[in-house]
């Protein structure tokens, strides 16, 4: 069995790999336990919005005590896995929501700056580096800066630049990685990893962005798919209720993965 502190290593060292990580989604124990199960995963990724959402609360409004008890089950549905979660902006108290964080199992995370200012963003980051040590864990930021998807109307290359110096400032205080999520091409990444770093670079495959193998090939880190995996699920179930109404039967191809 992998201790805490194994899992937490276990994640930094596939951020640090040559390969870029790809981590699929998850919003409960049957979601965490059916990627699991696949041989491919290496570790598990949880998608705030879907958690949200499977509680009826909107995106950010996920009160803690609800998300934590959720990570919980999905560490315990991950067995050896190392988690890391989808925690918004560390509701209100970053270091604190870390610490209680970990004492669920959980050995990283994203937290988003919201385009908060830069020194209280840097903050939030110490406070997280510092609460993962205070616990004995090793905690693995994926810092997540808005300065794209929250750009608005300024040019996109003042935003690129804002997201750079946000991430060079958060990995100086700490965090394994800058996630910017956003349609990103092929010159906005390239400009991204010249930036911040080789392998120092998260993304969010949305439709429309590039592949896993493109985004790997311009020194991407890592790849996650936020709340697209269960828009994923949710339209297969649509699909098939509306297949059923028009007096369908179920497929023939369904597993049982649970």
């Amino acid at each position: 069995m992998s201790t805490q502190v194994d899992k937490a290593q276990s994640l930094a060292r596939l951020h640090a790999a040559p390969e870029i990580l790809r981590v699929v989604n998850v919003w409960d124990a049957v979601s965490t336990k059916t990627i699991a199960a696949l041989p491919e995963t290496r570790a598990i990724a949880t998608a705030g919005h879907s958690i949200a959402a499977s509680y009826g609360y909107r995106d950010g409004e996920i009160p803690l005590d609800v998300a934590l008890d959720m990570l919980g089950r999905i560490v315990e549905a991950a067995g050896d896995l190392p988690v890391s979660a989808d925690l918004d902006a560390g509701h209100g108290n970053p270091g604190e929501t870390i610490r209680r964080a970990i004492g669920k199992g959980v050995v990283g995370a994203n937290v988003e700056d919201r385009l908060q200012p830069l020194a209280d963003s840097v903050a939030a980051v110490e406070a997280i580096i510092a609460a993962g040590a205070a616990e004995g864990v090793p905690f693995v930021l994926n810092a997540r800066t808005d300065a794209i998807v929250r750009g608005g109307d300024r040019p996109l290359q003042e935003s690129i630049a804002d997201a750079i110096e946000r991430g060079r400032a958060y990995l100086g205080a700490g965090a394994d990685l800058v996630f910017v999520p956003g349609i990103l091409d092929a010159d906005t990444t390239r400009a991204l990893v010249e930036g911040i770093g080789e392998r120092k670079v998260s993304v969010i495959g949305l439709p429309g962005a590039l592949s896993a193998a493109e985004y790997e090939a311009l020194g991407v880190a890592r790849i996650s798919y936020g709340p697209m995996t269960q828009r994923v699920a949710l339209t297969a179930l649509q699909d098939v209720a509306a297949d059923l109404y028009r007096d369908g039967v179920i497929p023939s191809s369904t597993r049982s993965l649970n």
